[in-house]
């Protein structure tokens, strides 16, 4: 199969003109060796510790896979044969293993060809349940821990459309939304259409994101409508029973205790600027039969939502049972407007309402910042997490029954030494995962336990009335060890997941009362071509005095003294921050053992480059600042100091190095090449390199391109094309589908560079979305971006086969 892909330069090897067609490609054997090999198995624990399943992960599709029929209406992607997200991994095999025994049961029952997914534990854990997809229907299969043996229990085919899967009831009942009519039925295309599509907007401000996928016509609306109407199922032991009637349910929650149902329904008319996130929506209860108990709010679409960080849609949200309480419905609204800089003691409110909901809702706690969420901890105690996204600023504080409220944690979102981790969560009464609270004042806090020294996760202790903290565990050098789950928070016996570089990642039971461990799984090491090549973490600082990081990989047996500097690779993805002492944080492990996955560049050290991965590229805004103001300059200094530091050191060439990056690490990639000579070649797959075609703001930046063009153009690098003369791959999938980087993007760069006597090289790869799925396209951009490396980097513009 011969496919077309738009070029300006070749290699030397080859005769080329501006587009050529060439058939797939693969990249060396060490390189192929190790994008094939199989997955490690993923994991899944019941709370109780007692059991595991073993769940083996799909290989990569097929381009074959990709081009099957795939509907793009209202931000989605289906699979119009089977109403169901049309790109999704599987598992496909599922082992029962008993974790003290550590004895393994194959489960008999399953589906032939399984592609499984969307696994839930029963709530007293004796079932699990999963659904399986086939190429026309989707199924709910329900397996027994103690006989091991999985039973298929719908009759109605599951729809998935909107993303739901199923939720448990109770040990016996599922509910879930099922396809309502045949396919036969599905709306059939005219071949002309009635008239024009005509959109109409009479004074309202409706600025949006720039999303992809979107209804653009009567014949999308015509088509999401029958896709997405479901009808709703309950089914007990393999019973079915319909719950109401038809309707476009965004989401279905059932209160804890089990009389109501939660429902968010999508209405007309739908909009062509969100996606169905974003459409006009209400909110109800009903009782279990599906009968409207209340009406609780007629949402607007999202495109009425101004733009910033901190603005939120004028119109309640967040809407979600407590959990502690058998049927009280709680929200948010904002009590400005949803616009943050109005002048208020208060910007936020929640309200709950409890069952019969006839009664008028109760205002539980105001903010004085943006508030995220409230989460009931017991029935009579609240923490009430606010924040503010362009301040980088997050509070969580402890609402008790006397209304008062006390800070525990507020932080800077940026600063990873300080944060303090995350409350563990176990099952109450209701079934339902809450916050663990010990003797009304000690949580258990899991974090990423970041320091001087790399991450360094922990378990701790916090008392909410004392506010002092308790390390219970913490990782140990020189490995990396991440809590998995709590088996026992009396007994301190915990699950983790333990690696080092030597060392692949496995599973322990760990009892911190004991000191004592034990290896529950032995998966062995996935990629044995890596081993050899050596990790470390390196430090330095830019010019105006930010401490930065790179995870350095040198190839197997390289010696400094007789191999001399090396070509580089570097790969990075900026970050904003509003502090620079934030921003020289350490992150990340040098303790981890290297896998990588399709999109890494550490599959180069197996072809004698320096690498330099997670390359910091922080973008600082201090105080009024905005980090966007200089951000060419802080890109430059960033780039100078990694490529002196490589230099220093004596094992990269720094009259050879080549940057990179995936999304907002290739809008950087090509901003250096359009504002510096630091480099020989650039890769970047997937950006968006005209800012002025995502004007409503990007990443964190939170002003519009009309209140800050000279921001916007300063940043494009489409608007300096023609500084473009380092040679520059390009790569983008046919179907991105990540708002902002649409592929002409990619197309109109390429364009500009050609027109100025650049050397550039765009590679489109067929049927794929942001990030890619099929083996062809990643074995053949993994191929492209070898050549470009060999001829540009290594050998300095003349290629050696």
């Amino acid at each position: 199969m011969k496919k077309i892909f738009f070029v300006a330069l070749f290699f030397a090897t080859c005769k080329l003109s501006a587009q050529d067609a060439i058939e797939y490609q693969t990249p060396p054997k060490e390189i192929y060796d190790l994008v094939m090999a199989k997955p490690t198995p993923g994991v899944n624990f019941n709370s109780k510790g007692q059991y595991m399943l073993v769940l083996d992960r799909s290989s990569m599709p097929s381009v074959e896979d990709l081009a099957q029929p795939e509907l793009r209406i209202a931000g989605l992607r289906i699979n119009p044969n089977n109403f169901s997200p049309s790109r999704t991994a599987y598992f496909t095999s599922i082992t029962i293993k008993e974790v003290n025994s550590g004895k393994e049961f194959a489960v008999t029952g399953l589906p032939a060809n399984l592609k499984a997914g969307n696994l839930q534990w029963s709530p007293n854990e004796d079932k699990a349940a999963f659904t399986n997809t086939t190429n026309t229907t989707v199924d709910i299969y329900v397996i027994d821990i103690k006989t091991h043996k999985a039973t298929k229990v719908n009759k109605a085919a599951v729809n998935l459309v909107l993303g739901a899967a199923f939720d448990w009831i109770d040990n016996n009942s599922l509910l879930y939304t099922a396809v309502n009519k045949p396919l036969s039925m599905a709306p059939k295309k005219p071949l002309a259409p009635k008239g024009p599509t005509v959109q109409e907007n009479l004074g309202k401000v409706a600025a949006s994101v720039t999303y992809q996928d979107l209804i653009k016509n009567p014949f999308d609306e015509s088509q999401f409508e029958f896709y997405a109407t479901t009808q709703l199922i309950k089914n007990n032991n393999g019973t079915e029973t319909k719950i109401g009637i038809p309707a476009i349910y965004s989401s279905v929650n059932t209160s804890p205790d089990k009389k109501y149902l939660l429902v968010e329904r999508i209405d007309k008319p739908f909009s062509y600027l969100v996606t169905a996130g974003g459409f006009n929506s209400t909110m109800l209860i009903t009782d279990m039969n599906g009968n409207t108990l209340k009406q609780l709010a007629k949402l607007p679409s999202s495109e009425l939502a101004p733009t910033g960080n901190d603005n939120v849609l004028n119109a309640p949200r967040g809407y979600n049972w407590l959990d502690n309480s058998p049927a009280t419905v709680q929200w948010i609204e904002p009590l400005d407007s949803g616009l943050i800089k109005k002048k208020m003691d208060f910007h936020d409110a929640a309200y709950i309402l409890a069952a019969p909901f006839t009664g008028t809702p109760k205002e539980l706690v105001k903010t004085a910042q943006r508030m995220y969420n409230v989460t009931d901890v017991t029935t009579d105690l609240f923490f009430v997490t606010e924040g503010s996204r362009a301040k980088h600023r997050q509070k969580m504080s402890k609402l008790t029954a006397d209304g008062k409220m006390e800070v525990l944690i507020d932080r800077s979102t940026d600063d990873a030494y300080n944060d303090p981790g995350t409350p563990l969560t176990e099952k109450n009464k209701y079934g339902r995962n809450t916050i663990k609270l010990v003797n009304g004042t000690q949580l258990f806090m899991r974090g990423i336990g970041a320091s001087s020294k790399g991450d360094l996760p922990f378990l701790n202790s916090f008392n909410i009335n004392t506010k002092e903290t308790k390390q219970l565990w913490r990782c140990e050098e020189p490995y990396y060890e991440t809590l998995t789950d709590v088996l026992d928070f009396d007994k301190l016996i915990i699950i983790t997941n333990k690696q080092s570089q030597t060392e692949p990642p496995n599973y322990y039971v760990r009892n911190l009362s004991t000191g004592t461990a034990k290896a529950i799984t032995a998966f062995a090491d996935p990629q044995p071509g890596l081993r050899g090549i050596t990790k470390q973490k390196i430090t330095y600082k830019r010019k105006d005095g930010v401490d930065l990081a790179a995870d350095l990989y040198l190839p197997k047996g390289y010696d400094k003294a007789k191999d001399g500097p090396l070509p580089v690779m570097m790969w990075a993805y900026p970050r904003e921050f509003k502090s620079a002492a934030d921003a020289a944080q350490l992150r990340g492990s040098k303790y981890t053992f290297t896998r990588v996955g399709y999109g890494s560049i550490v599959f180069w050290a197996t072809q004698g480059y320096a690498i330099m991965d997670n390359t910091e590229f922080p973008i600082v805004g201090e105080g009024d600042k905005q980090p966007n103001d200089n951000f060419v300059d802080q890109l430059t200094w960033s780039a100078e100091a990694a490529i002196n530091k490589i230099a220093e050191m004596g094992v990269g060439d720094s009259s050879r190095v080549a940057v990179g990056g995936h999304s907002y690490g290739a809008f950087m990639t090509a901003n250096l090449l359009a504002h510096t000579n630091l480099f020989k070649a650039g890769i970047a797959r997937s950006g968006a390199y005209n800012r002025t075609l995502t004007p409503f703001g990007f990443q964190n930046e939170e002003r519009t391109y009309w209140q800050a063009p000279e921001v916007y153009f300063n940043m494009s690098p489409f608007a300096f094309a023609d500084k473009i003369k380092t040679p520059l791959l390009m790569i983008h999938g046919e179907a991105d589908n990540n708002p902002g980087t649409f592929p002409i993007q990619s197309e109109r760069l390429y364009n500009a560079i050609k027109g100025h006597g650049g050397t550039v090289r765009f590679v489109q790869l067929p049927f794929e979305a942001h990030g890619y799925a099929a083996k062809e396209n990643i074995l053949h951009m993994l191929w492209e971006q070898h050549q470009w490396l060999e001829k540009y980097v290594k050998h300095g513009g003349k290629y050696v086969k």
